[in-house]
């Protein structure tokens, strides 16, 4: 391989993998990991974050391996699942607890008593989020108040509280402790205005400062790779949320360009550009990059169950074979038989934030058919990206046009699906992995390989494919009212302040 590479390490909720592409975007080789998930307790969703270390260690070492040695890294770009939280001791680098992971719900409690408090409307005009157990901060608190060790290595002012980009940088560098601005503000524990995390934010929440990390760029000289791992101090040029690095990835620099990336859980964001956002329909704003200090905002909207429903038919119930079974048992019936799936396996996110709903599948008869399951899950992304979509419209950030990506992308019948109950034109690109493209843009642009962002995503986007709306409005609307009605049924738990799991000892 004669010219340089770019590397990426992209670690998600169910895998970590490392990705190799040139600098024209063409990629090279990709080695993946699974990473385990446990379920302690009612609601809660932990991971080994030695696991997630080790692990993305071995795919980033094959892949130094593919290029033909460390010498033909130019850059790395990291992007990683968001709001998924570790404490480590500093000085050894060594995890204190498992990793609470971003659909954990076990806090639930602590946000309803902060909402009660009638702190919720100043939390999310300063940060742009809503309390919800999603988010970083209550689970850096629920660490403190239940795990020994993370308090004590507080007191002794040894304790690093991050998400996983901090984690992974940390342990490639050898120490360096920062998280770039795109994750910071999935944290709740960063003002959007603000530069680095707010001290009274932190104070909300009670997580102390100085166990957090410096906020940088998304891209541009952020950290070293520590030479004893590789060989030679590999410069680490970018990073970034997975959402935001799929968004540019997308080539969304635009201000009003969306994307929609589904994978483990669906999200859309849009770029609001230098503006920070301000949703009156329960969407987030959020950083979407920063170079030079300067930021670029999107609006986003977040489902919490998209291919992990797919997953739960498989592994659960038994009912598929495969993912990839979905789109031909889809295609093989006319319509869903009646039968209707809301997916809310772990509450329901935007624009509802019910951590408490509970997931349904109504209109079962005896002609019910797995056939009609797997349609009406596939119907469903479709149904939680319009009710997304009429969020966005009414807080004057509409969709002119939708790309989609993410590994359920992959399933044209879904692809084809969102065009005709959205009523848009929907892109898919060639390659729907755009988070760790968007992450080797990042890490192109941060290594001087492109003049600026713009250049490095012309030279790196994918090609891309076109899906138009086909389904008559009489149709349409039947789904719709069909959905609403489940949507209700699934709305029609009371809300309770510990819903989503007990607060009770890590196990």
């Amino acid at each position: 391989m004669g010219e340089q590479a770019i590397l990426v390490l992209d670690e998600g909720t169910t895998s970590t993998r490392a990705l190799l592409y040139d600098p024209a975007g063409r990629r090279l080789g990709m080695a993946q990991e699974p990473i385990a998930q446990s379920y302690p307790a009612a609601g809660w969703v932990e991971q080994d974050a030695e696991e997630i270390w080790q692990k993305s260690l071995a795919c980033v070492y094959r892949m130094v391996a593919r290029a033909g040695g460390a010498e033909r890294i130019a850059a790395i770009g990291i992007t990683n699942q968001r709001e998924t939280v570790v404490a480590w001791d500093r000085r050894t680098g060594a995890a204190l607890a498992p990793a609470i992971v971003w659909q954990d719900r076990r806090t639930a409690a602590m946000c309803h008593a902060l909402r009660e408090s009638g702190r919720e409307a100043e939390l999310h005009a300063r940060t742009g989020l809503v309390l919800d157990p999603y988010f970083s901060a209550t689970k850096m608190r629920w660490l403190l108040d239940h795990v020994p060790e993370v308090a004590d290595a507080a007191a002794g002012e040894r304790l690093a509280l991050g998400t996983i980009d901090s984690w992974l940088l940390f342990r490639l560098s050898g120490g360096a402790f920062v998280t770039d601005a795109s994750n910071a503000s999935r944290t709740q524990l960063l003002a959007l205005d603000g530069a680095q995390f707010d001290t009274g934010l932190c104070d909300v929440f009670g997580v102390p400062p100085a166990a957090l990390a410096e906020v940088t760029d998304t891209s541009g000289p952020l950290a070293q790779c520590d030479p004893a791992l590789f060989g030679r101090a590999l410069p680490i040029c970018g990073m970034a949320g997975d959402q935001q690095a799929a968004t540019i990835g997308q080539g969304c620099l635009a201000t009003g360009e969306a994307k929609a990336t589904f994978g483990t859980g669906a999200f859309i964001l849009s770029n609001t550009g230098a503006r920070a956002p301000s949703s009156r329909n329960r969407l987030l704003g959020t950083v979407l990059l920063q170079q030079g200090g300067q930021r670029t905002y999107a609006l986003e909207g977040s489902v919490f169950s998209a291919g992990s429903l797919v997953q739960w038919l498989r592994d659960a119930l038994g009912l598929l074979a495969s993912a990839q079974e979905t789109e031909p048992l889809a295609a093989s019936v006319p319509d869903n038989g009646g039968v209707t799936i809301v997916p809310a396996l772990s509450g329901l996110g935007a624009p509802h934030w019910r951590p408490d709903a509970r997931a349904l599948i109504c209109g079962l008869s005896f002609g019910t058919t797995r056939a009609h399951i797997a349609r009406a899950a596939l119907e469903a992304m479709a149904h939680q990206t319009q009710d997304l979509g009429a969020a966005f419209a009414a807080d004057g950030a509409g969709w002119r046009e939708l790309r989609v990506d993410g590994g359920m992308s992959a399933n044209g019948w879904m692809v084809q699906d969102l065009a005709d109950l959205t009523g848009l034109e929907v892109e898919r690109p060639e390659d729907v992995e755009t988070t760790a493209r968007g992450a080797a843009m990042l890490a192109a642009c941060g290594a001087g390989l492109y003049a600026d962002l713009p250049s490095a995503v012309s030279a790196m986007r994918s090609p891309a494919e076109r899906f138009t709306p086909r389904l008559d409005e009489a149709r349409r609307a039947q789904r719709v009212a069909q959905w609403q009605a489940a949507l209700s049924m699934a709305l029609s738990v009371p809300l309770a302040a510990g819903a989503g799991g007990q607060e009770a000892p890590l196990s």
